[in-house]
């Protein structure tokens, strides 16, 4: 199939550069309204500039549960490469 090794190269490479260490939770809502405006409002003040370094999870709710909005931060910086 054309392409299939620049793709399984290109993720590998992602694998590779992405942070594997605890993450710190920085905002958590069930709101998705109100998860919207928080985001809105960092990239806005420019308070985390560098997005690669955040964590976006929808956690998808159920009947039992709702569906989690959650952005976090890694908890220590990478390791130097």
């Amino acid at each position: 199939m054309p392409g299939q090794r620049k793709r399984k190269e290109r993720e590998l490479r992602r694998r590779a550069d992405s942070w594997q260490g605890p993450w710190e939770t920085v905002f958590e809502t069930q709101d998705p309204e109100e998860w919207r405006e928080y985001l809105r409002r960092i990239r806005a003040e420019g308070r985390r500039p560098d997005e690669s370094r955040l964590r976006y999870d929808v956690l998808c709710g159920r009947l039992v549960s709702p569906t989690t909005y959650r952005l976090s931060v890694p908890a220590v910086p990478p390791p130097p490469r």
